[in-house]
């Protein structure tokens, strides 16, 4: 079986957690100033219509009482620690999708915790207790229902499909839930009178070949519940990734930017603190019409310094937009080739990226002021000090968007 766990409005939920006389007001992460955009909004402020890569001045035009805080990244990083180790009591099958949601493989922890509904209730408890946040977990015999299941009934909330219960469930819902279904397939779908996934269930393969050419039969497979993806752990593939859906199209390359820059900063803080270095950096990127690319480029030595990996990140989906300006659905950056630090020290290269980081090491006085060395200083002080003291946090003065 496969849980699906996703915190409900992460990074607002951490900041109210930290401010809690804010729980009452309608809260948005991801500056201060109109030039910002949305990273994350708690559920007051989605009641006025604001939403994720909006921008800020959008959002306060919608609600005069919005409350903007900055993004502190650092802060989101120690709570999704502490949300993974949870996650690690119950299963070492865990797929991260991003600081906030994973999904879970508990198949084989079921015999030991009595059931996959049982350790669902377990992980919901446990994160409540002992980081006050609150998630939604989704339980099925696959990752695509599984997903639909956690956000069913958010916020706070918990729905177990067992497998004979798997089309009763999806049947009613509308043709949106469908992975890769966007407003323009939506809209085709209607023009056949097509609007759930019972509808769906209903047509050829002949028919939805004809209309949707190749995403046909892949609509088909999820309106019958089939999804044989598997959960992809990291203990296995050897990467770290993060990436996040939009609910609507985005092709303002300020908000995709700042998206990238986030993502970027999330799979970065974890490189340091799982103690690796990437040899590789990728980015993929979903279109309106499904279409989904990745790039990727190898450094000239592993990394994990968020301002160089970051400069590569740019680089590349730079270089994508101008081959293709399309609209963006889906953004993602990740880091592959992972080298752990502590097993370098065997090879020349370990030797050379060993006193690199010895030149870099911010209590070593030495007469150094390259770009490099202040780079490296920041990720490890800003990395220590958020790690000690939690809610004193450090984070870049560089704005949030590029």
């Amino acid at each position: 079986m496969i849980i699906h766990v996703d915190m409900d409005a992460f990074y607002a939920s951490v900041e109210i957690r930290e401010q809690p006389e804010l729980a009452a007001c309608p809260v948005v992460v991801g500056g201060r100033e109109g030039r910002g955009v949305v990273a994350a909004a708690n559920y007051n402020a989605r009641k006025f219509g604001v939403r994720s890569a909006m921008p800020i001045a959008e959002a306060k035009r919608r609600c005069k009482n919005l409350v903007c805080l900055p993004v502190r990244m650092p802060l989101y990083v120690a709570a999704s620690q502490k949300i993974n180790e949870v996650f690690y009591r119950y299963t070492p099958e865990i797929e991260p999708l991003s600081l906030d949601e994973a999904f879970l493989d508990v198949t084989a922890s079921e015999h030991l915790f009595k059931s996959a509904e049982n350790i669902g209730q377990m992980i919901k408890r446990d994160i409540l207790k002992e980081t006050g946040l609150v998630c939604s977990v989704g339980i099925a015999n696959n990752k695509y229902v599984a997903k639909i299941a956690s956000d069913i009934n958010k916020p706070n909330g918990f729905v177990y499909v067992s497998k004979d219960k798997q089309q009763p469930f999806l049947d009613p819902l509308p043709v949106s839930r469908l992975w890769g279904v966007g407003k323009v397939t939506q809209q085709k779908f209607s023009q056949y009178g097509i609007q759930t996934i019972a509808d769906v269930r209903r047509q050829s393969a002949v028919f939805m070949q004809s209309v949707f050419g190749n995403l046909g039969q892949h609509f088909l497979e999820l309106a019958n519940g089939r999804d044989g993806r598997r959960v992809s752990s990291e203990r296995k593939t050897k990467s770290i990734s993060h990436e996040t859906t939009f609910e609507q199209d985005v092709d303002d390359m300020r908000v995709l930017r700042a998206y990238l820059a986030d993502l970027c900063e999330q799979v970065a803080a974890r490189l340091r603190m799982k103690h690796y270095l990437a040899k590789t950096v990728n980015i993929k990127l979903r279109y309106p019409d499904f279409k989904t690319i990745t790039r990727a480029v190898t450094l000239d030595s592993p990394d994990n310094n968020t301002d160089i990996l970051l400069q590569q990140v740019v680089a590349l989906f730079s270089k994508a937009m101008q081959q293709n300006k399309s609209a963006i659905r889906l953004i993602g950056v990740g880091m592959s080739g992972l080298i752990k630090i502590n097993q370098l020290t065997e090879t020349n290269e370990a030797l050379q990226l060993n006193q690199q980081n010895k030149q870099a090491d911010m209590f070593e006085m030495q007469n150094d002021n390259s770009v490099l060395k202040k780079q490296k200083n920041i990720d490890k002080i800003a990395d220590a000090v958020n790690q000690r003291f939690g809610k004193k946090t450090v984070r870049r003065g560089r704005s949030y968007h590029k």
